[in-house]
């Protein structure tokens, strides 16, 4: 192990939900997994940009419990094998997850260099993004605590600012000399922004921090003890579950929800910015994805099967059906399987309200998309009535189900594609393309694909009660305890 923190160990946040950037974002499937810009995920990019960083070392991954089997198939597909991922039991700000993840990190080497990184934004130069971060590296070595902070590029309102303050020390050669922190500013007025831009002093607070694990610690504890405590007792607790590291839930869901921000950096007086000149992007919002992405001569972003006439600076979005645009002006249209949102660009930081709108009255739709996850594979609703419902089914070669049972309904199985082992009660037997097969309500039943091709079926549900949750677990291999 390296010592006198030359050891860098990326912790990424993974925790957001993404609200602004329904429908396309969910609750159980956020903006971070998504493939925003380009054909890969959020995450993944945030996992290539740091490769190359001398002294680097596996990443800890922080993330919700909901979203650990995203994360680790997302981390096997961009070959890390190696990371650790820490189960958050509730969403509880950044403060709680940096102060978990130090904790765990400060065991090891408390002189380790946390770079702290958010799942979901996006830095195309990733060579300017190293030449800042050696520089940031050396100031946190030396005990200060960094934060990045991005050259403003125009007059935005919707970041947060950070004003510099007297020069702190010499950064290595080519580079920006870093800076005291003379204060963190909200998300200002146009006036003000226009105004920060013009001096020269105030750069958009990245969000993306460094620091050693034992001074984290250290200033956690002068300024949220609390936090701090809580942290402690959760990894203390903590049990191993698979490949995860599961905090204990007592003891985190009663921590109070803090960002890392206002915990620590607002008042310490070791906090040092380093500039970030490259582009970022935080993604928080259709406009500020649209701006993120190549417009056509009319202004506009158009991605997937669109057709835009008389259309300009609009970001329209087509996930599967046509599109069709006439007349529209700053707009932002995103299409989905189960929803459409059309919003001016003016109004794209209020989308929160028609996700909480809907939450209010229990829709579906600000959680799950029509295709849903699962560890084995997917399933996705066709159809839906008073009684019935009809999902189209894949599971992964290899994969399975847990044995289960349901009070309230049956289902009828039609295998399309591949090979399904089915266990119902007492019987085990194969099935193969075009057959099918009975599973009564209430009988034990599990399915398999033991095949070397993904496993594809047609699902129909009949019975009183078809949600989600009726579904009691004899035995599954993914540790869960409720939803398949």
């Amino acid at each position: 192990m390296k010592e006198n923190g030359d050891v860098m160990v990326p912790v990424i946040l993974s925790g957001g939900s993404g609200a602004r950037l329904w429908p396309l974002s969910r609750a159980a499937f956020p903006k971070q997994f998504l493939p925003l810009i380009g054909d890969k995920s959020l995450l993944t990019l945030t996992l290539q940009r740091v490769e190359g960083l001398n002294g680097l070392q596996p990443p800890l991954v922080v993330c919700n419990d909901e979203h650990r089997f995203l994360v680790a198939e997302q981390l096997r597909v961009a070959g890390v094998d190696d990371a650790t991922i820490v189960l958050e039991p509730s969403g509880r700000n950044t403060a709680p997850a940096v102060a978990v993840a130090a904790l765990a990190l400060a065991e090891q080497d408390p002189a380790t260099v946390m770079l702290v990184l958010p799942a979901d934004h996006l830095i195309p130069d990733h060579r300017a993004l190293h030449e800042t971060l050696r520089a940031a590296h050396e100031a946190a070595a030396s005990g200060n605590l960094v934060t990045l902070g991005v050259v403003p590029s125009r007059a935005e309102t919707g970041y947060g600012y950070i004003k510099r303050g007297a020069p702190a020390g010499d950064a290595l050669a080519g580079a920006d000399t870093w800076f005291r922190v003379e204060r963190f500013v909200e998300k200002p007025d146009l006036a003000s922004a226009e105004r920060y831009l013009g001096s020269g002093d105030y750069f958009w607070n990245s969000g993306i921090f460094l620091f050693k694990a034992q001074r984290i610690l250290e200033e956690l504890d002068e300024h949220a003890p609390d936090i701090l405590h809580s942290a402690r007792e959760a990894l203390r607790l903590a049990r191993r579950d698979l490949s995860f590291t599961r905090l204990d839930s007592a003891a985190f869901v009663g921590c109070r929800g803090e960002s890392i921000d206002y915990a620590v950096m607002e008042k310490t007086g070791h906090a040092v910015v380093v500039p970030l000149r490259t582009g970022w992007s935080d993604l928080g919002s259709w406009s500020a994805l649209q701006q993120s992405c190549p417009p056509d001569p009319e202004g506009n972003v158009l991605l997937g099967d669109v057709l835009a006439e008389d259309t300009r600076n609009c970001y329209v979005r087509s996930e599967g059906r046509l599109v069709a645009t006439l007349g529209l002006f700053d707009h932002v249209v995103v299409e989905t399987a189960d929803a459409v949102l059309v919003a001016h660009r003016d109004r794209v930081q209020d989308v929160k309200r028609i996700v909480e709108r809907l939450k209010a009255a229990g829709r579906d739709e600000t959680d799950f998309h029509r295709r849903v996850f699962r560890p084995w594979g997917w399933y996705e609703g066709i159809a839906r009535a008073e009684r019935f419902q009809v999902k189209h089914i894949q599971v992964n070669p290899g994969a399975r189900l847990s044995l289960q049972m349901h009070h309230h309904r049956a289902e009828h199985w039609v295998v399309v594609r591949g090979t399904a082992r089915v266990t119902c009660g007492d019987e085990t037997r194969l099935l193969g393309e075009d057959q099918s097969t009975y599973i009564p309500l209430g009988t034990a039943h599990r399915l398999e694909n033991p095949g070397v091709i993904p496993l594809e079926l047609i699902e129909v549900q009949t019975g009183s009660y078809l949600g989600e949750d009726d579904i009691v677990r004899f035995d599954d291999q993914y540790g869960r305890n409720q939803q398949a």
